[in-house]
């Protein structure tokens, strides 16, 4: 799960976002282009180098963050000369800027706001996968059908792989999203809350919040686990970084990368003893939940497969008015993601989840 969280309480630096986000949704986006590219262009690159013995990533919540939680929990990268740091923010939407702002080095984030980022002219580049599936729509009791969803309140967030999928699947079924009443959450567990109160209607979460749900509101319905719109092991983020490191410090950005296939292989054989090494620490959640939220949202590295998909989204954030322009292809680099392949052989073949 790639958990989504936020909080009215934000740096002035970022008030403008905020007043924007309540304002709608092509407010939220010009707020960040603009401080994204101010920020870039008053600090400059020189001002956010990083020692070429260490990396800074943002600190996500979600299980999308297994791979990059695990490796640094056990440093995997040390071997490699590298270390992973990690740099705490209130918010998520904190989480997306600081690496257009290059005050962090790399960060996993749902693809949606890697695209607002990219679109906004922030200097980033998708380099590796982060966790796949998991994603859900929920209804209350009754609401059964895409139609019965007209006038009702869906939770989600904005500009989210999760505000995204009840788009595509209003949209498949030939129901406009204008048709519903939509809120946005500021955190998960705030979500989650409201639905089970009967505030919100239907909701578009994260495991184990969905199966969750399901079993705990009597009645209620999954709609769809995304697997009917998007395939079997659809992204839900993606690991990004700034452009820049991929020429100035490959050998840095190939140590994570690596890292995180040492740690989907360990997520993927030691479960137990994965979980052990991040619940409670990284995850504040039981085991119990941890464990179904691993398996319906695995952390898979090599997500090449996925590169027409991610850019087939954009599709849909242009008609909700988020974004003008499409980003091509220039946008995702596997370039390193291949090499470290290449250069473990061995490791990238006990795998479970890959491309190839």
């Amino acid at each position: 799960m790639c958990d989504r969280d936020g909080t009215t309480i934000l740096p002035e630096d970022y008030a403008a976002i905020g007043r924007a986000a309540k304002a709608g949704r092509r407010g939220v986006l010009k707020a960040t282009a603009a401080s994204v590219l101010t920020f870039a262009a008053g600090f400059g690159h020189e001002a956010f180098a990083q020692a070429k013995g260490s990396l800074k990533s943002t600190h996500g919540t979600g299980f999308c963050n297994l791979n990059l939680f695990l490796a640094h929990a056990l440093q995997m990268a040390k071997e490699d000369g590298l270390e992973i740091q990690f740099v705490n923010t209130p918010t998520f939407a904190e989480q997306v800027t600081f690496l257009g702002m290059g005050q962090v080095d790399l960060g996993l984030m749902p693809y949606t706001s890697f695209i607002a980022l990219f679109n906004a002219g922030a200097p980033v580049k998708i380099i590796a996968g982060g966790g796949v599936e998991g994603c859900a729509i929920v209804a209350r009791p009754g609401l059964t059908t895409p139609a019965s969803l007209k006038g009702k309140t869906l939770g989600t967030f904005q500009l989210d792989t999760l505000e995204v999928m009840p788009y595509d699947y209003l949209k498949k079924n030939g129901v406009s999203f204008k048709d519903v009443k939509v809120r946005y959450m500021g955190t998960t567990p705030e979500a989650v809350e409201a639905f089970k109160a009967g505030a919100i209607d239907w909701i578009c979460t994260i495991e184990p919040y969905a199966t969750a749900l399901v079993n705990d509101v009597p009645g209620a319905t999954m709609l769809t686990d995304g697997r009917d719109l998007y395939g079997p092991g659809y992204t839900d983020c993606v690991l990004a970084c700034r452009a820049s490191l991929i020429k100035e410090n490959p050998a840095a950005l190939k140590a994570v990368i690596k890292g995180m296939m040492k740690a989907q292989l360990m997520a993927e054989t030691k479960q137990e003893e994965t979980l052990q090494k991040l619940v409670g620490t990284y995850y504040k959640t039981s085991m119990a939940n941890a464990t179904i939220a691993m398996s319906k949202q695995p952390a898979v590295v090599d997500a090449r497969s996925q590169t027409d998909f991610i850019l087939g989204r954009t599709d849909s954030l242009v008609e909700m008015g988020y974004i003008k322009n499409k980003p091509g292809r220039d946008a995702i680099d596997w370039t390193l993601l291949e090499q470290v392949i290449a250069e473990n052989a061995a490791l990238y073949g006990q795998l479970k989840h890959k491309s190839a």
